[in-house]
């Protein structure tokens, strides 16, 4: 019997210990939200040698926790790039873009930290080559750099593009047929 009365208070200790000292959770989520900044113009047009386009619904966001304003996510730039090459006679395969966030004295604004540079690849099966006339769309996603945020700090916005111009020709040929006789 002794075995057993130790085996309960062993039992209800255990018990006590797990139910009676377990941490309550503080009944506080944060929050967060996103800060989203307006860029003005939120569309604009673009020209690159024989690559025309537009770069449209541009806005910065960032991950903010409500109440603290802490930085949860860094700032991205988001919206939609769409390229025409404007050729008559050349097709333009886009190899891929940079973008850079220029400030008022003319200086890149550099990314903090590991930050990735804004870039874009153009890996869309048919949408790196852009025959005469033919359009392609690519979303932008890419880092803004936090020190642009600050007021009158962005002055422009720089879109750099590769890309390598070939000869495109159509040529029409004609040969001379006869149909036989149907048996």
């Amino acid at each position: 019997m002794s075995r057993w009365i130790g085996l309960t208070i062993a039992a209800g200790a255990v018990a006590a210990m797990t139910l009676g000292c377990s941490q309550q959770g503080s009944g506080t989520a944060v929050v967060i939200e996103d800060k989203v900044y307006t860029v003005t113009p939120a569309s604009v047009n673009v020209k690159a040698g024989i690559v025309t386009g537009e770069v449209t619904e541009m806005k910065v966001t960032e991950r903010v926790e409500k109440g603290s304003d802490r930085v949860v996510a860094p700032a991205k730039l988001t919206g939609t790039l769409k390229l025409k090459n404007t050729s008559a006679n050349q097709s333009v395969r886009l190899i891929a873009g940079k973008i850079l966030y220029i400030d008022a004295q003319g200086q890149p604004i550099k990314l903090e930290g590991t930050r990735t540079e804004p870039t874009l690849k153009f890996a869309t099966y048919g949408s790196e080559r852009l025959d005469p006339g033919q359009d392609a769309t690519q979303s932008l996603d890419v880092e803004f750099p936090a020190e642009a945020l600050k007021t009158k700090k962005l002055k422009e916005i720089r879109l750099e593009l590769a890309y390598i111009p070939s000869p495109y020709k159509e040529e029409t040929v004609n040969f001379t047929v006869s149909i036989g006789a149907g048996k």
